[in-house]
């Protein structure tokens, strides 16, 4: 019998408040190395606070986070992402005024501590270059490599925030709706993108398009009113009442 993959993330007993709103109210959570893992919820159910306490950018009331054996609970967002973590967000944030190139030229940079500006010019870095362009291929954008991203359709500029998140090597990518906005083809097109990550990267999905977190996920955490409800295969959640009556039946919140 094969070996159960190790966790890379252990979230528990995880607490966060708003005056009287329990936006995440001891959320347990656990990704094992190597599988995508998704979130979903109807609108409100905590989604967004609970990636914002992974990332670091809220600290939570009570409970611990732990990445890759080392509890995180406490550490600042930057040091996070020194340690592999890396996200996207709902909205895109790109810089309209580089290239699809730049902006990934300037995540490397992020990476390695050099910056835009200094003495010499990180987009004339022949390895930077190479290393940006590689990844702008690794999301099918290799021939958009110098288009501003200002001119990018939109499911364009999602791909390249994924080249972005991509290019800082994260051991776990927090995947914050990267189909939102999106059209069919579009997101037929990110959930094949993401089919051919799996395995290659540890993810957190959070995405309200079912049909591509079904497509996508090992394992799904159903989480409403910011407990999680319930954790299994996408089978299983298809076949819980409970998930049905709070989420999968409520088509206006999918």
């Amino acid at each position: 019998m094969a070996e159960p993959a190790r966790a890379l993330l252990t979230v528990r007993g995880l607490h966060k408040s708003f005056g009287a709103v329990k936006a995440t109210d001891g959320v347990d959570l656990e990704l094992a190395e190597g599988e995508i893992h998704a979130l979903i919820g109807p609108n409100g159910a905590g989604k967004s606070t609970l990636i914002s306490q992974l990332c670091g950018e809220q600290q939570p009331d009570a409970g611990s986070i732990v990445l890759d054996g080392t509890d995180v609970t406490a550490m600042p967002a930057h040091l996070r992402a020194r340690r592999g973590l890396s996200r996207s967000f709902q909205i895109t944030e790109l810089c309209a005024d580089y290239t699809a190139l730049e902006n990934v030229v300037l995540s490397l940079t992020l990476k390695t501590g050099r910056a835009f500006g200094a003495w010499a010019d990180p987009r004339q870095d022949a390895g930077l270059l190479v290393e940006a362009r590689r990844r702008l291929v690794e999301v099918d954008l290799g021939g958009r490599a110098d288009v501003c991203v200002a001119d990018l359709a939109h499911g364009e500029k999602r791909q390249l925030e994924l080249a972005v998140a991509l290019a800082r090597e994260p051991r776990l990518l927090l995947l914050d709706e990267p189909m939102a906005g999106m059209g069919g083809e579009e997101s037929a097109r990110m959930t094949a993108l993401l089919l051919g990550l799996k395995q290659r990267y540890t993810i957190l999905l959070v995405e309200h398009d079912m049909d591509a977190v079904f497509a996508l996920a090992d394992r799904i955490t159903v989480l409403v009113y910011g407990r999680t409800i319930f954790t299994g295969t996408p089978q299983a959640v298809r076949g819980h009442a409970e998930v049905r009556a709070a989420y999968l039946g409520e088509e206006t919140t999918c």
